[in-house]
């Protein structure tokens, strides 16, 4: 079934028979994942334009205690030009006007990283709902979501609350999820199942059915602060149960890797993962992010390479 990728997912009655349904074997999407790389090999001319691809996937996160006005306002600078100009000039690419798909940051920088970001297009998330833990009380969460909404925030990353998953109380998740739905006003809902923490791919598949029943925009595999955040059977798990939804609905959900994808490689991997899975829609920054922080420097320095055919130092990049 096809769908209209601009038309936002809705709240839908709670099915549990069918977001039960699903039973995951673990050796078999490890086998499919592991075959996903070896299966294409991206080079040359190529190879840039996926990773001027994946840049424009790029949610641009800092999510330190250590945060300030100063470095946020750098990251944002960054993300309006995620790559000199002269390897965009070399690469014949300047006029494409490339930039990230959004900055992620706390709810205390939200109004920093709007103000420096006004009139560019590029939207600010932030991270709610007692990140990264979710165990604040839930009338707290939904606050958190409202006033970042009100501070400017046009995505709102929230964090699920494990237990529901490992207790099976899959009715409190649901209500769980579409009250942070409703609190989200007209902002898009990525919804964070950190999956490193549901014990089995079958909780994976699931949680993520029943999330995007309760209204989710987005699911994303990790708070990149689990000891496993994304991998690629996790991901395939969760991109697979987008396409059941999407066959049951006709409502297309997005999907966010985060935490632990560092290089060019493994962005790549991921959007072949993606193609091959979902199709080209899913290749767009509106249906697919990376929750990343250092990727773009490695993504950068290999496009340096294809620009000049040398590789700079890695301390060349300029960091985010």
């Amino acid at each position: 079934m096809s769908c209209n990728r601009f038309e936002r997912n809705c709240i839908q009655p709670l099915d549990l028979e069918w977001a039960l349904e699903p039973q995951v074997n673990r050796s078999a999407a490890e086998r499919r994942a592991a075959s996903l790389p070896a299966r294409r090999s991206v080079k040359k001319n190529w190879q840039a334009a996926w990773l001027l691809r994946a840049i424009t996937c790029i949610d641009l996160t800092t999510l330190a205690g250590d945060d300030t006005p100063g470095n946020v306002s750098r990251l944002c600078a960054k993300a309006r030009m995620p790559v000199r100009r002269e390897i965009l000039q070399a690469l014949g690419v300047e006029e494409l006007g490339i930039q990230v798909g959004a900055v992620c940051v706390y709810h205390e920088m939200v109004s920093t990283a709007v103000s420096a970001l006004r009139g560019l297009g590029i939207p600010v998330a932030a991270v709610s709902t007692g990140f990264p833990a979710g165990m604040t009380p839930l009338r707290l969460r939904i606050e958190e979501i409202r006033e970042s909404v009100a501070a400017g925030a046009e995505e709102i990353d929230i964090v699920i609350s494990r237990r529901h998953v490992l207790t099976e109380s899959w009715e409190l998740l649901y209500d769980e999820v579409r009250q942070y739905r409703e609190a989200c006003g007209e902002a898009h809902l990525k919804t964070i199942l950190a999956t490193g923490e549901l014990a089995t791919l079958t909780n994976v598949a699931r949680a993520s059915r029943i999330c995007m029943l309760a209204g989710a925009d987005f699911i994303k595999t990790s708070t990149g602060k689990e000891s496993v955040n994304a991998t690629l059977p996790v991901s395939l798990t969760m991109v697979r149960a987008i396409r059941d939804y999407r066959e049951r609905t006709g409502f297309c959900v997005g999907f966010k890797p985060a935490g632990g994808i560092r290089t060019a490689k493994q962005a790549l991997d991921w959007l072949i993962l993606m193609k091959e899975e979902l199709g080209d829609d899913w290749l767009q920054n509106d249906l697919f992010r990376f929750g990343a922080s250092g990727l773009l420097t490695d993504i950068e320095r290999q496009l340096e390479h294809a620009a000049t055919g040398r590789y700079a130092a890695m301390n060349h990049q300029p960091m985010p």
